[in-house]
């Protein structure tokens, strides 16, 4: 790649608009309406971190901190880490049992709308073909475009496609191998597997943390996330926490102006996710990692989480959460106006782990029978009623929440209000507060009389009541630990 003119091309596309490198410009660009709508998406952490298979996808930084459990585990399993770097692991993600339409059908049935594979991890090996760096997929490893392929299959099935760079955080990811005699040693260049294996700061939050990335790195980044955006056209840009740092914030807004004008070029809606403050408020999408609001926003917002608990990659030892766990959390999110990107974590051979795909198959089911009440829908003047409220913040998706049956979630759409009560009351009937009969309509739970109720999946007999203080729905005690959703219409 003539880098020079790759740079020149960007400033091009920047300079002609319509949205400039600037936050009042970044502020105009509208909130795309797929991603309204979809509401839930498939993530997908898959890379040379998968043939490791150890603990979690922080592997290569771990590795190389001494006495850590990595450290121990990787001489006494590959021996010194001078003769076995994490550069070794690059032929073992051999992907022959990859079938990218296989990936695809499976996030089908799940009920996704999106997908946004992880197209280069902190480590630094991208999963895409590319001119930039030899050390991608498509040369090594896998030799196969990855991503390039997941493209064809997603969007074959009306999905649409996202891609994530973590690329910045590798600037100190692999800076602990400096320190012992292990394979990332000097003489380091740019274009390097490990270059710049700088020092970690001590804390990785601090946007202002001494020795931020320099200018080489941060030019080779936007070319690298450029790259991605031309060669796949992402509806759907995923960033992770350490662009907050002071020194890409000219960069990030190069990036974002490319990337919309690029995206208005094609006649895409195109989003960008961020954590903290990367991004001024409105100039993309804000992301939870692992973690929720408690009440509804004015904003689109998502959580970004994952099937296991313990890792985004696949190990040998993940603690999968329960799919009726994860499904509540969806419908708690959506209520709120977010949506939820839901991380799996494929094997080194291609193949989509059993848990993962029984998971995924398992929200599938539900959601082809109560996807209607997700998919498209709004927020209602009421999002959330019951004792159970959520601890809010990034790193809770771990916190078991004891729903009961008087904890409700609402949405809107299709002309209708959808109730999910998310635990099946044992003598079937349910109290649906929000919903309850009053002539005052300036109070913000006013639904008006209601003209029918039906349960979504539901084929036995149903009776309703609507008064004063509730509407109360009967029918037979249903066996689930899934939320049920009620369909009401209002005259």
């Amino acid at each position: 790649m003539d880098e020079k003119k790759y740079l020149e091309e960007i400033e091009r596309v920047i300079a002609r608009g319509p949205y400039s490198a600037s936050w009042e410009s970044l502020q105009t660009v509208p909130t795309a309406k797929w991603y309204q709508s979809a509401k839930f998406g498939i993530f997908i952490h898959w890379g040379p971190y998968s043939a490791a298979a150890y603990n979690n996808e922080w592997y290569s930084r771990n590795m190389y901190i001494k006495d850590s459990d990595e450290y121990k585990h990787h001489i006494a399993t590959y021996g010194a880490h001078k003769n076995f770097g994490y550069k070794d692991f690059i032929p073992m993600l051999t992907a022959e049992k990859f079938n990218a339409d296989e990936w695809a059908e499976l996030f089908k049935e799940s009920g996704a709308g999106y997908v946004v594979p992880v197209a280069e991890h902190h480590e630094g090996f991208q999963m895409y073909r590319s001119e930039i760096s030899h050390w991608n997929a498509y040369e090594m490893g896998p030799k196969r475009d990855t991503l390039g392929e997941l493209k064809a299959a997603i969007e074959k099935r009306g999905l649409t496609l996202g891609a994530s760079s973590h690329r910045i955080e590798h600037w100190w990811f692999m800076g602990h191998g400096r320190d012992f005699d292990s394979d990332i040693k000097e003489p380091m260049k740019r274009g390097d597997f490990y270059w710049p294996a700088h020092e970690e700061p001590e804390n990785q939050f601090d946007s202002y943390a001494p020795n931020g990335p320099d200018e080489e790195f941060m030019t080779d980044w936007l070319l690298r996330t450029c790259e991605i955006v031309d060669k796949y056209r992402p509806s759907l840009v995923y960033f992770d926490w350490w662009i907050h740092h002071i020194n890409a914030r000219k960069y990030i807004k190069m990036f974002a102006a490319y990337y919309y004008n690029r995206a208005a070029e094609w006649g895409i809606e195109a989003a960008i996710n961020y954590k903290h403050d990367s991004f001024a408020f409105g100039s993309a999408v804000p992301t939870v990692e692992r973690g929720q609001f408690d009440e509804v926003k004015p904003y689109l917002w998502q959580t970004d989480t994952c099937c296991c608990l313990n890792s985004w990659c696949y190990t040998d030892n993940n603690q999968y959460k329960d799919s009726s766990d994860i499904v509540k959390d969806l419908v708690d999110i959506n209520a709120k106006n977010g949506c939820m990107l839901l991380n799996i974590g494929p094997k080194a051979d291609g193949t989509i782990c059993e848990n993962d795909a029984r998971i995924l198959r398992e929200i599938g089911a539900w959601m082809k029978v109560n996807g209607e009440s997700i998919r498209g829908t709004r927020v209602w003047r009421v999002s959330c009623e019951g004792p159970t409220r959520i601890k809010q913040g990034q790193f809770t998706d771990g916190i078991k929440k004891e729903f009961t049956p008087r904890d409700i979630r609402y949405s809107t759409g299709n002309g209708a209000i959808y109730a999910s009560v998310m635990k099946a009351p044992d003598d079937g009937v349910a109290r649906i507060c929000a919903l309850k009969l009053t002539d005052d309509k300036c109070k913000p739970d006013f639904s008006g009389e209601i003209d029918s109720v039906e349960l979504l999946g539901y084929n036995g007999s149903l009776e309703w009541k609507q008064d004063g203080e509730a509407l109360t729905v009967v029918t037979a005690p249903v066996k689930t630990d899934m939320p049920l959703v009620y369909k009401v219409k209002v005259k």
